[in-house]
């Protein structure tokens, strides 16, 4: 679990009283990763005093974190897994935030010839060539939409003996792709921050399927009472204002744009 405190909203604390307020948000590495949290979160702070240290883990993880009343606020994107944690009571709401989307990314030569617009025609090419492909394994959201593709391959769902669970953060499943020549579904915040890239190239892409929408949700305080509900709601409501949308629509890397807010799309109970 890595636990991060942002420099800037640390700068930015000195400057406030002592008693300042904090929160503590799980979120995917996809969101920390990219650079998204290093723009929008002192901007948070600045507007509302509030400090943010974020515990950068897979959904699935992120979850878990908020089941056992361990953050004040979940910032993640498995809609399915949400929807669950929320009629379970771990939150009262789910709000939507913003979106990207997953590609495919693999070596440039694409051995298996996965290059196209349909995720699970390319998932079937690298099954039946037996390319090596990274999965993350790691309960991510990321994770989940892959296993979500491999499960519509028919009549078998087998993934090919080039097939790795990593149990790893996105950073990581890319540079073993990277290193190794094998295929790997990323979302595409990393993909553009990654530095990295060697040989590999986005391969498929623009399917509707490979959508990726994001939530936001305060951790319910009838549960745990220990949670910071006033504090991480005002997270909420920044984010899906005006001014956050603004900030995560303003986040791009060379010129690229990484996320598009949708907050007023409307929230999901």
């Amino acid at each position: 679990m890595k636990l991060r405190l942002f420099p800037l909203a640390l700068l930015l604390a000195a400057t406030l009283p002592a008693h300042a307020a904090s929160i503590t948000m799980a979120s995917t590495t996809s969101t920390d990763q990219s650079g998204l949290f290093g723009h929008l979160l002192p901007q948070f702070t600045q507007a509302t005093g509030i400090e943010v240290r974020v515990l950068a883990v897979g959904t699935g993880e992120a979850i878990a974190i908020g089941h056992r009343g361990e953050a004040d606020v979940l910032f993640v994107h498995d809609p399915a897994a949400e929807a669950k944690f929320v009629a379970e009571g771990g939150a009262t709401k789910r709000n939507l935030v913003m979106y990207n989307d997953f590609v495919l990314v693999g070596p440039r030569s694409d051995p298996a010839g996965a290059k196209g617009a349909d995720i699970v025609q390319a998932l079937r090419k690298v099954a039946a060539a037996n390319a090596p492909f990274v999965s993350r394994g790691d309960r991510s959201g990321t994770h989940a939409a892959e296993l979500r593709y491999w499960a519509q391959l028919a009549p078998s769902r087998v993934k090919g003996g080039g097939y790795l669970e990593c149990n790893c953060d996105m950073g990581k499943a890319l540079s073993m792709a990277n290193s190794s020549d094998a295929y790997v579904l990323a979302d595409r915040g990393t993909w553009l921050s990654f530095g990295n890239r060697g040989k590999l190239a986005v391969l498929v892409e623009g399917d509707t399927r490979l959508f990726n929408q994001y939530g936001v949700m305060v951790v319910n305080p009838a549960k745990h009472p220990q949670v910071r509900a006033a504090e991480a709601q005002k997270f909420v409501d920044w984010v899906t204002s005006p001014a956050g949308q603004a900030a995560i629509a303003a986040y791009k890397i060379r010129g690229q744009q990484l996320f598009f807010p949708n907050a007023a799309n409307g929230s999901r109970n």
